[in-house]
């Protein structure tokens, strides 16, 4: 069982496409694979932050599953339901599963130990994740195109990002600065 999650980690972080091809990876467990995966992930990123700035490690898996989740509605809304090709038919699930085994790279976050490395290991993760994310988006989705799978993930990363920065303004006009 331990064996077949580092399989998994190791498969993702190798970006092999057969971890989202062959379906013996999305058995029983492999929900629970994913949310390690995702919880580890936010750890390992409170890790890394904690080099320069004091960050909630229990806070950090919690909101790696909340980010999961979002991760994985706008994947399949985007790339299932708005923008399919002709073969794309996968559940909900399924897409889950996958996003949250394509986040492995970010597991390597724990090895950003001092501040000089946090920046260069979370920028250098991030971009990994997302060479993950499309290499999960074209196998799940059964799409034909890299190109569709990148616009598929750039896309729900921009409505992410939007929603991101959207929430946080909010919440500066209802922080009590005093103004002179």
């Amino acid at each position: 069982m331990f064996a077949e999650f580092l399989n998994i980690i190791f498969k993702s972080i190798k970006l092999d496409k057969t971890l989202y091809s062959d379906n013996k990876n999305f058995g029983e467990a492999a929900i629970y694979y994913a949310g390690l995966i995702m919880i580890l992930d936010g750890i390992a990123g409170a890790v890394a932050a904690n080099t320069i700035v004091k960050t909630a490690v229990g806070m950090s898996g919690l909101t790696a599953i909340l980010t999961w989740f979002i991760w994985a509605i706008f994947i399949y809304v985007i790339g299932v339901k708005l923008f399919p090709d002709r073969q794309t038919k996968v559940p909900f699930k399924k897409v889950l599963i996958a996003i949250g085994f394509a986040h492995a790279p970010g597991l390597l976050r724990f090895f950003a130990l001092t501040p000089e490395l946090m920046i260069p290991v979370i920028f250098l993760t991030q971009f990994w994740i997302f060479a993950s994310l499309i290499i999960a988006t074209k196998q799940i989705l059964s799409l034909r195109s890299n190109i569709k799978s990148f616009g598929i993930i750039f896309l729900s990363f921009l409505v992410i990002a939007f929603l991101s920065v959207s929430f946080v303004m909010s919440r500066m006009n209802a922080l009590p600065i005093n103004s002179i």
